[in-house]
């Protein structure tokens, strides 16, 4: 029987005694060397590799703040101090882990405006797109999670206003709330639960990444064109071409995650965030961390219950619409293949889907904006128009643009296409 590493060419003994027995090196080779990957690929396509990067400095430092971390709201702030303070370079690992989480949403929600504007959700790549939501999903949850171990004014008080949401729900709605916290208020059993699900979920998601990376290996990356490659002459090897691209990209992007860690370590924290969680005192203004303020601001822009007219009778309250809006944002990008149907798929060609996204991505930065602040005046409307914008695109204006836009003409080829060299 034929070993299934036996030909390679290895010069190394060593290397060419482990392939051949476990060809771990040839399956390198073929899926990060000679992989073929479209000629027209531009720095957007980065982003994929540096969130891996940064998935893989949130575990590590992560690990080793648990390390010096103690689950107990007595002593939860003052473990987290004593890391800042008493640890080798604890400040470090705090201030790495903690901006790290900013980085990592930076960069992924980078990589899906990407996959949104070049239509990488569209046929063959439907899984990809999808495990790709699946892993926002739960880099959300394990922020979130992650958000309150501090047991700090804000962490504590946040995960008391968002889990308290949930009471919304019909019927099941106070059992999730008293299951979620352990008991019947925010406390040890809580941050117990949050410890040890923040502490898991990182796991789960390296393994929907492999699963990831898996798909895209079969079904091979989109390009600027949104044109499958025809011939030899559209693509190019991984390595070096690609590669070589994705680590100055890489380089460049650690290098202001590094900057950020050691001139600016504080620049996207709250004040509340080093004061120790108090029951009896509730913060002025809650805000949650800067990649859920869209989301949130999705959450209060529904202030009208809805009732029977001319009763008192609601058939859903404002807070169950909010809760449902929220969550309904995230899960509707799972069905965005089924509700673009348009056969091309790189804006580029779409003159008015094109313009559509970027209104998207620019109200992304307005429901920020309104998360950020109280729910009233101008930053309320802001947030309402917003998430009216948000929705009325995915359910009525891509479904009308998949059979009523007209495209401009696309390229036989990548090769083909006059803008090749210049991405």
């Amino acid at each position: 029987m034929a070993h299934f590493g036996e030909n390679n060419n290895f010069t190394n003994p060593v290397v060419r005694w482990i392939d051949s027995r476990l060809p771990i090196f040839t399956m390198l080779i073929k899926e990060y060397g000679v992989f073929p990957m479209p000629r027209n690929v531009n720095y957007m396509w980065s982003f994929g590799g540096i969130a891996m990067t940064m998935l893989a400095i949130m575990i590590l430092s992560g690990i080793m703040m648990a390390m010096n971390y103690t689950p107990h709201t007595t002593l939860a702030f003052d473990s987290v101090e004593r890391t800042m303070r008493d640890v080798n370079f604890g400040w470090l690992l705090r201030y790495i882990h903690m901006n790290g989480a900013s980085f990592f949403f930076i960069a992924v929600y980078i990589h899906i405006a990407r996959g949104l504007f070049y239509g990488s959700y569209k046929k063959p790549r439907e899984l990809l797109w999808i495990f790709g939501v699946v892993i926002l999903l739960l880099m959300m949850a394990t922020a979130f999670m992650g958000y309150a171990l501090p047991w700090s004014q804000m962490s504590g008080w946040g995960v008391t206003v968002i889990t308290s949401m949930f009471s919304a729900i019909p019927l099941v709605g106070d059992g999730l709330v008293t299951w979620l916290w352990g008991g019947f208020s925010v406390d040890n059993p809580t941050l117990n639960r949050f410890y040890a699900l923040h502490f898991l979920l990182p796991f789960v998601i390296l393994g929907v990444v492999f699963i990831h990376v898996w798909a895209l290996h079969v079904t091979g990356s989109n390009n600027p064109t949104g044109v499958e490659p025809q011939t030899p002459a559209d693509t190019i090897p991984f390595a070096p071409y690609v590669s070589t691209k994705d680590s100055v990209a890489l380089v460049f992007f650690l290098t202001i995650f590094l900057g950020v860690v050691f001139f600016y370590p504080l620049a996207l924290s709250e004040v509340d965030h080093f004061r120790k969680f108090d029951a009896m005192q509730t913060p002025a203004h809650i805000v949650p961390e800067w990649y859920f303020l869209p989301f949130y601001a999705i959450l209060r822009a529904f202030t009208v219950d809805i009732t029977i007219p001319f009763t008192a009778i609601v058939l859903l309250p404002a807070k169950l619409q909010g809760v449902l809006a929220m969550f309904g944002s995230i899960i509707l990008l799972i069905f965005l293949p089924w509700l673009d149907r348009n056969p091309v798929k790189s804006g580029r060609f779409r003159p008015v889907f094109k313009w559509c996204i970027w209104l998207l991505f620019i109200d992304f930065f307005v429901l920020m904006y309104s998360g950020a602040k109280p729910p009233e005046g101008l930053p309320l409307i802001m947030g309402q128009l917003g998430t009216l914008y948000y929705f009325v695109l995915f359910l009525v204006i891509l479904p009308v643009l998949s059979f009523k836009e007209k495209n401009l003409p696309v390229p036989a080829s990548i090769s083909a296409d006059p803008g090749c060299c210049k991405h």
